[in-house]
């Protein structure tokens, strides 16, 4: 305790921790995924690498990220060649890169691409599927965290826009495990109610692993089966979830989703005024037109002499009424006279028809007894030729020229020796009768 104290100053400190770094390690390839990737205006690259169980913050300046032959992004994996280095300003430990390659898409991004693939077959993201946003809602739900920037942005401008519309928060986490299934709960509780019009759903800015319960499957499907509009505004302009696609409007903010929410109060009012206005006055054109055409209708022969008017109408109406009588009678006279005409006309018509008819049936009557009589003339002919055929045929006038028919007892007819035997009884037929007889012998 005796001896001179060394007091180092915190530059001084962190200048040595930062020869240390740089001089043990050197430049070394590191492996991991990239996250909260920001370009700044100077053209330097801020970011951290991550693998699963650590992070680590890195820079890559301008001279070296030129050579980068690829856009880094959140969610990609890559491989730097860096040195270990201190920010001697904050104290604050980082990695410098020199180089880097791209090494694969990291396991968060890849299972963004994934559900993302899977929600899009199904139509989930389909433009058809999405709600309009009403012009006036009554109220408006509001799914987010309680103490956010978020929800305070969200009253803000609702408040400066509409004064006194109707805000209903459903409190919720919005990151860490679990979030998802409160986020879904709330979008389903708000659809249980009546009283809500339309839903503004999300969060404040974060990295890819901050918003990432808005990338659940569980969300997603929360928001596509509400019957209520769904607004997403989820992190900032940059940041896309699979809320945002799924949605039926995307805010890029929290404060952008209120501005779509409800239209400026007093621009609202002024529009009604300024239609009244215009209403008041093309009702009071249209009340002077009609006030004119009145006087003018007042003005006429019409309603200055009216029964002189229905006098003369009346005139005119006896001058009708007799021209019609007239026409009537008129007409009545030459319907009469066709009819007589057409009587005439009809009584020679029908005479002429009854003559030829009765010429007809004479004719008729001759021509059918000249075809009986050629009929029955070919039938007798026709009989005496088949009674001329069966008197040659029958058999018993074969039996009249000296031929007979031999048949045995059972009636069979012999016609040749060989078919009969000794002892066999026959008969034999004659023209004039029949003879029995019995075998006794054959030659």
């Amino acid at each position: 305790m005796g001896g001179e104290r060394k007091v180092y100053s915190v530059t001084e400190v962190n200048r040595k921790a930062r020869a240390v770094l740089e001089g043990g390690i050197g430049e070394v390839w590191v492996e991991g995924e990239l996250s909260r990737f920001t370009v700044h205006a100077s053209g330097h690259w801020y970011f951290t690498l991550k693998d699963e169980q650590a992070a680590v913050s890195c820079a890559m300046f301008r001279g070296d990220n030129a050579r980068v032959a690829f856009r880094p992004k959140d969610g990609l994996k890559v491989q730097l060649l860096a040195r270990p280095s201190l920010y001697e300003a904050s104290g604050r430990y980082q990695l410098v890169a020199s180089a880097m390659e791209e090494a694969g898409r990291g396991s968060l991004q890849e299972q963004f691409e994934k559900l993302k693939a899977k929600l899009g077959a199904e139509g989930l993201f389909d433009t058809a599927r999405k709600k309009p946003l009403p012009l006036l809602p009554r109220r408006i739900g509001v799914v987010t965290s309680p103490t956010g920037a978020a929800i305070r942005d969200i009253i803000q401008v609702l408040a400066r826009r509409f004064p006194g519309i109707g805000i209903l928060l459903v409190p919720v986490k919005v990151q860490g495990a679990g979030a998802e299934q409160g986020i879904a709960k709330a979008i389903g509780y708000l659809n249980t109610r009546d009283d809500i019009d339309v839903m503004i759903v999300g969060r404040g800015g974060g990295s890819i692993e901050d918003l990432w319960n808005f990338n659940e499957e569980v969300v997603a499907r929360a928001i596509a089966a509400s019957r209520i509009p769904v607004i997403s505004a989820v992190g900032h302009e940059i940041d896309y979830t699979i809320a945002d696609f799924v949605a039926d409007v995307r805010a890029p903010t929290p404060s952008a989703a209120a501005e779509l929410a409800v239209p400026v109060k007093a621009e609202l009012q002024e529009v009604v005024l300024r239609h009244g206005r215009r209403l008041r006055q093309a009702l009071k054109g249209l009340l002077q037109d009609f006030r004119l055409r009145l006087n003018r209708q007042a003005q006429s022969y019409v309603f200055r002499e009216p029964a002189q008017l229905a006098r003369q109408y009346r005139r005119d109406l006896a001058a009708a009424e007799v021209r019609m009588a007239d026409l009537l009678r008129f007409g009545a006279q030459q319907q009469t006279q066709r009819l007589g005409a057409a009587q005439v006309r009809l009584v020679h018509l029908l005479q002429s028809s009854v003559r030829q008819a009765h010429q007809r049936i004479d004719e008729l009557g001759v021509a059918m007894r000249h075809r009986m009589e050629r009929g029955a003339e070919r039938d007798r002919q026709r009989l005496q030729r088949m009674a001329s055929q069966l008197r040659a045929l029958n058999p018993m006038a074969v039996l009249g020229r000296g031929y007979s028919l031999t048949r045995k007892a059972d009636g069979t007819l012999v016609l040749s020796a060989g078919e009969v035997g000794v002892g066999d009884g026959l008969v034999t037929q004659f023209a004039d009768g029949k003879v029995l007889s019995t075998v006794e012998g054959k030659e």
